[in-house]
């Protein structure tokens, strides 16, 4: 495998490093997955589709999320105003 020096910029090796930290993957690895991505768009390919992961929300026995007044004095209690 050829080995390179890279200079990065400080916002870009800030976002390779929070990457890092959220995936738990190697730097070598997240460089090379977002190289790969970017050469990707650049040559017509499409990019992997985003998929959105649907979370169950956890809401309390007696929230109604369609009483916005009623949702907010739950949440911030009587003397929110």
């Amino acid at each position: 495998m050829p080995r390179t020096t890279l200079t990065l910029d400080d916002d870009v090796a800030a976002g390779l490093a929070r990457e890092v930290r959220a995936t738990g993957r190697s730097f070598r690895t997240v460089v090379n997955d977002f190289l790969r991505a970017g050469m990707e768009r650049r040559s017509g390919q499409p990019a992997e589709r985003f998929r959105v992961e649907p979370q169950d929300l956890d809401i309390r026995p007696g929230i109604d999320l369609d009483d916005i007044e009623g949702l907010l004095e739950a949440v911030e209690g009587t003397e929110r105003r």
